[in-house]
């Protein structure tokens, strides 16, 4: 797992826990820290939650389940970089 990197498996949980989950990991991201979400299907409803939430993301085809969300504050430069190059 690269620095500064946290990692959430929600890919095995019902519905709405996926959501809650991450929007709290999301809450809690330190200054450089970026959240890979490991999810089954894409989470549309949480994308303008993340971003009420002040946050930005990136939904990609995953490596090991379908979907990963790449989640970071939207004013953090160094998290941003970072969760660019994940």
């Amino acid at each position: 797992m690269p620095a500064g990197e946290r990692l959430l498996d929600v890919s095995g949980l019902e519905p709405c826990e996926p959501l809650e989950r991450t929007l709290a990991a999301a809450a809690n991201l330190a200054p450089g820290e970026y959240l890979r979400v490991l999810h089954r299907r894409e989470p549309l409803p949480l994308f303008p939650l993340l971003e009420k939430l002040g946050c930005a993301w990136r939904c990609q085809p995953g490596k090991t389940t379908p979907y990963e969300v790449l989640v970071w504050r939207a004013d953090d430069p160094v998290a941003a970089a970072a969760a660019g190059e994940a």
